[in-house]
C-alpha cells in the first residue's frame, strides 16, 4: 500500500511538472505562439464539443511492453486497474445515452481481469462499436490470451492494433526486441480468424506513429505501402491504417527534452498547424474516462492529470451528458500534435 502511494505521488508530480513545462519555457516567454492563440486566431476558442460520440476508457496502465513512444508509461511494473464497479457505472452510462462507440485502451486492456466480462457486458447493452486497442504481442504473451482472437470474433469487436513498421528493425527498435515477430504472427492469427478479409465484418485496422521526432507522411500513401509489404511478405491483410503524431508528453516528452529536440519539435507542430484540422480533433466527441472513473477532453489530457471542466462535472458517477457537451474543452501546447499538417486524432488524420 505505501510503495503504491509513493507510485501515485510521484506520477502526479510528473504529470505536473510537464504541465508547467508545457505552458512556460519557450512559450511563457513569447519565443513561440501558444496553441490558445493560434486557434483564437481561427475563431475556435473556446474549444467547444460538437457532440459526445465516443467513450475512451482506459482500464489500466499495466502492459506486457514498455515503448519508448508511449504516452501512457505503461509497462508490467504499473498497478493502475479499473475496477468493475467502475466499469458497471461506464456501462450504466452508455446505456442511458445515446453514445454509440466504446473504444477500450491501456496500457494493454486485456490484461484487466474484468476486460471479458466488461466486452461481453457491453454487447449485451447495444454498444453499436466496440474497439480494442491491442498491442498485438498480448495475444502470445501467455496460453491464456491465445484465445484472444475468437473471443474478438464472437463479440465483433473491432480491433485497433499498433504496428511501427512494415520491417522489424524500426518496430523492434521502437518497442523492443523481438516484438515485429511476434506482432506479425498475431495479426496472421486474426486473419485466421477472419479479421482484415473482404466480406467478414471483422475490422483490422493498424496504428503508425513516427520512430522519431517528426511528422507521419501521408496517411494514404503509408496505408498503401503497409497493405503492399505485409502481403507480399507475410500474407497480412487489414482495413485501414491510421497515423498517429506523437504527442510532446510523457515518455515522449522526456525524450525530446533528454535529445535536446523539445523546440525542434514544437516549431514543427506550430509551422504545420492546420486551421482545418481543428474542428476535427478527437475532443470534440470523445469523453475519456481513467481507470479511476475521472473525466478528461482526451487520453493525452488524462495522462497529464488535466480534468474536464470542473463546472461541468469530473467523474463518471456524476455523468451528464448536457452539461458535458457545454463544457469548454481544455487545451496545452501539446494539442499543436492534434492540428499538425493532416490532423491527428484516435482514428487517424482528421484533414
Amino acid at each position: 500500500m505505501i510503495k503504491s502511494l509513493h507510485a501515485r505521488h510521484h506520477l502526479l508530480a510528473q504529470q505536473e511538472k510537464q504541465v508547467e513545462f508545457l505552458n512556460n519555457g519557450i512559450f511563457k516567454e513569447g519565443k513561440l505562439p501558444t496553441f490558445k492563440s493560434k486557434i483564437e486566431a481561427v475563431g475556435y476558442f473556446p474549444l467547444k464539443p460538437s457532440k459526445i460520440e465516443i467513450f475512451q476508457m482506459n482500464i489500466g496502465y499495466m502492459c506486457n511492453q514498455v515503448c519508448k513512444h508511449c504516452h501512457v508509461d505503461a509497462g508490467p511494473d504499473r498497478k493502475e486497474i479499473m475496477t468493475r464497479e467502475t466499469m458497471q457505472q461506464c456501462l450504466d452510462v452508455l446505456e442511458q445515452t445515446k453514445i454509440h462507440t466504446l473504444d477500450i485502451t491501456g496500457g494493454a486492456p486485456e490484461m484487466n481481469p474484468d476486460f471479458r466480462w466488461f466486452v461481453t457486458e457491453a454487447k449485451k447493452r447495444g454498444a453499436q462499436e466496440i474497439i480494442v486497442r491491442s498491442n498485438l504481442t498480448i495475444i502470445l504473451a501467455n496460453p491464456k490470451y491465445h484465445d484472444l482472437p475468437q473471443f474478438f470474433k464472437e463479440h465483433k469487436v473491432r480491433i485497433c492494433s499498433s504496428l511501427p513498421f512494415y520491417s522489424a528493425e524500426k518496430t523492434n527498435r521502437q518497442r523492443g526486441e523481438g516484438v515485429f515477430e511476434t506482432s506479425i504472427k498475431a495479426l496472421q492469427m486474426l486473419n485466421e480468424v477472419g479479421y482484415g478479409k473482404s466480406g467478414s465484418g471483422l475490422i483490422l485496422d493498424l496504428v503508425y506513429n513516427p520512430s522519431g521526432a517528426f511528422l507521419p507522411g501521408d496517411q494514404g500513401q503509408l496505408e498503401r505501402d503497409f497493405k503492399k509489404e505485409l502481403k507480399e511478405h507475410f500474407s497480412i491483410e487489414f482495413n485501414s491504417l491510421f497515423t498517429i503524431t506523437n504527442i510532446p508528453i510523457s515518455r515522449f516528452l522526456d525524450f525530446l527534452i533528454e535529445s535536446g529536440n523539445y523546440e525542434e519539435y514544437m516549431e514543427k507542430l506550430i509551422t504545420a498547424f492546420n486551421p482545418m484540422a481543428v474542428s476535427g480533433v478527437m475532443c470534440r466527441n470523445t469523453v475519456s474516462i481513467d481507470w479511476q472513473g475521472f473525466l478528461y477532453d482526451c487520453d493525452f489530457n488524462q495522462m497529464l492529470g488535466l480534468k474536464t471542466d470542473e463546472r461541468k462535472g469530473q467523474h463518471i458517477s456524476t455523468f451528464n451528458v448536457v452539461e458535458l457537451e457545454s463544457r469548454d474543452i481544455v487545451i496545452s501546447q501539446h494539442c499543436y500534435a492534434c492540428t499538425a499538417g493532416a490532423g491527428s486524432s484516435c482514428q487517424g488524420a482528421t484533414a
